[in-house]
């Protein structure tokens, strides 16, 4: 796969419904051969969520977004946690129902947004990978939505001026920029694939992954969550 060293400015509003949509076509239905038990595995990256939590909060972030409710502490640990305890009652598979049916209409939402609600469909792709992981599933932060991705990562960390990176990708033919230093510092170097990157940039383990190399920058100054 391919795209440019320097993932222009210029916001492409449908780039984010277009990485939900991509991941749904592949995650949905993986989610629907699994067995009931695998909703209850752990998920690693969320301590104390299993699959079935990580899928319920991002069907209901979703959820809200395409519905355009958004009150007072939305999208806060409680309110995650209310979302997720108000689906107790469902069936898996009327969860993964609410979750296919939210990937694919909060595109127009987030598009009209003006990119303030990018990083959430950035972030839920990335839960897409965490609950990939948890299943044993192959594919997890990378696959066809990759490319969007990391688009979409250079351009959230360059807006929200984060450390300055330069990355070589075993994913793409150029390098891409990361962060914005206004000069201040000398942009890291990372070598390695997309996926690794991405577990980096959002704080996920990288124990186990292909060999890469991080200089001038440690780890946990990427972590755009942290």
């Amino acid at each position: 796969m391919t795209t440019p060293a320097d993932v222009p400015d210029v916001r492409d509003p449908e780039q984010p419904g277009r990485l939900l949509t991509i991941e749904r076509d592949a995650l949905i239905p993986l989610l629907r051969d699994r067995a009931g038990e695998d909703f209850a595995l752990p998920v690693a990256a969320c301590p104390g969520w299993t699959v079935r939590d990580v899928l319920a909060h991002c069907s209901a972030a979703l959820t809200r977004v395409a519905e355009g409710r958004f009150e007072e502490g939305v999208f806060s640990p409680e309110s995650n946690d209310r979302d997720i305890a108000d689906r107790a009652d469902w069936s898996d598979a009327q969860v993964v129902d609410e979750l296919e049916r939210g990937m694919g209409a909060a595109g127009p939402a987030i598009a009209g947004a003006g990119g303030r609600l990018d990083g959430l469909a950035l972030g839920e792709w990335v839960h897409a990978g965490d609950v990939r992981e948890a299943l044993g599933e192959p594919g997890a932060y990378g696959g066809a939505g990759l490319p969007d991705a990391l688009a979409l990562l250079a351009r959230i960390t360059r807006e929200r001026g984060h450390v300055p990176l330069h990355a070589d990708l075993d994913d793409l033919d150029e390098p891409l920029r990361l962060g914005e230093s206004g000069g201040e510092r000398p942009p890291g170097r990372f070598i390695g694939d997309g996926p690794t990157l991405v577990r980096l940039y959002t704080g996920r383990p990288v124990d186990g992954v292909p060999a890469f190399e991080l200089a001038g920058v440690e780890a946990k100054e990427l972590n755009i969550y942290g």
